[in-house]
């Protein structure tokens, strides 16, 4: 959407001009008037001429959503209506992409329609599980106290990515840094010692050739890789966007050894956290259970899970049926019948996501503390490397000279 320049005048004269995000200037007009203001101009803003988005920008930050909610049930709270809600929300809005959806979710609301409704064309942003939340809380009368459930699910969900993402973070940037190192070594230090030693009429050493010989034939093969990178990213890109495809690869990254588990026990939690805030939200298990469903990453895991609504249907238990997944942990479907069988589902099956957070972490932990002295290692053995590299010719010019 556009920025407009608009020049205002209020009641007692004074006169405003103000940069306004709007989808037409027709928009920005009845927003102005419908704030009590005499609209003299509205223009193109070029200086705020949005440039086209990358696919990165489009995203919504789990922190922005997280804070736009906190403020809805903070004015909420106060007494103040949805509507004027979202203006002041959206109004204050840094991310681009929020304050675009928040401005058309602000206009449906003002068409007539409920809050929950005119989420729903943007589930792919905010998620199914937002939307339920939203229509539980509207048809219970306190859509505060069902955000603020959600809240605290979206909070959990937020710092388990996190977590992952700077358990990782820390053998990656050695990883990069060692690669980084590797490349100077070769490009630019030994070809000068292949000069250098060439002088003296003496054979470089083998470690110092071979290391020489790849730096050669990466800098020749590099415009080659590169397309072919290219190439293969655009091939995947496409190919992402079949659902046999995408099933294929979640198939398949089940099959890595110690990640496996960790994906499993995250389908878990994600499937049993989601059922337990949808429920406590007043949302039959019936509807909630697809809802649940979707929130399991791996597509190949969520296929297991399609006829679990129909086995309910038909009489079963939801213990027996998750039972019949594959992937459900024994440990899993016990404590889920036992909160069936006293009447505390919502409360049982909170505690199962707990239980296979505090699991899920104990492995990353595990995983990084392993992984730590293997890139030690591998550092120390690249180091060495590096310094026969260069060492090695030095011994041997004092060898030729005496």
């Amino acid at each position: 959407m556009p920025y407009f320049l608009c020049r205002l005048a209020t009641e007692d004269g004074r006169y405003l001009a103000q940069s306004f995000l709007a989808s037409s200037a027709e928009d920005c007009r009845k927003h102005f008037e419908g704030e009590g203001f005499c609209v003299l101009s509205i223009h193109m803003d070029w200086k705020k001429r949005s440039t086209p988005s990358l696919p990165f920008e489009k995203k919504i930050k789990d922190k922005d959503f997280i804070m736009f909610n906190q403020e809805l049930v903070a004015l909420l709270r106060a007494g103040y209506p949805i509507l004027k809600s979202l203006e002041l929300i959206s109004g204050r809005a840094k991310n681009v992409h929020l304050k675009e959806l928040l401005q058309k979710i602000e206009a449906d609301v003002r068409s007539g329609k409920a809050l929950s409704e005119s989420f729903v064309p943007y589930e792919k942003e905010f998620s199914k599980v937002y939307t339920a939340a939203l229509m539980a809380g509207e048809q219970s009368g306190n859509l505060p106290g069902t955000i603020g459930r959600y809240l605290d699910y979206a909070k959990v969900i937020a710092h388990t990515k996190a977590r992952i993402r700077s358990a990782l973070l820390y053998p990656t940037v050695l990883i990069v840094f060692a690669l980084i190192l590797m490349a100077i070594l070769v490009n630019f230090i030994l070809p000068r010692f292949a000069g250098f030693y060439a002088d003296f009429g003496a054979q470089l050493p083998g470690v110092t050739r071979v290391l020489i010989s790849l730096a050669t034939g990466l800098r020749t093969a590099t415009p080659v890789l590169l397309v072919g990178v290219v190439i293969l990213v655009l091939v995947l890109a496409r190919m992402k966007k079949k659902e046999r495809v995408l099933l294929a690869l979640d198939k398949l990254k089940l099959k890595v050894p110690y990640f496996r588990r960790i994906r499993l026990e995250t389908a878990i939690s994600l499937f049993s956290r989601t059922l337990s805030l949808l429920i406590e939200a007043g949302i039959t298990l019936l509807p909630g259970l697809p809802i649940a469903c979707q929130a399991i990453p791996n597509k190949f895991l969520m296929k297991q899970t399609r006829h679990i609504p129909d086995d309910i249907r038909n009489g079963g238990s939801l213990s027996d049926s998750l039972g019949r997944t594959g992937f459900f942990t024994p440990l899993a479907t016990d404590m889920i019948r036992i909160g069936e069988n006293s009447a505390n589902l919502h409360g049982m099956l909170k505690e199962v996501a707990d239980v296979y957070d505090q699991r899920i972490q104990i492995r990353i932990d595990t995983f990084v503390s392993l992984i730590e002295p293997v890139i030690i290692i591998f550092m120390g053995l690249l180091v060495a490397l590096m310094l026969l590299a260069v060492y090695l010719p030095i011994f041997n010019i004092i060898q030729i000279q005496r």
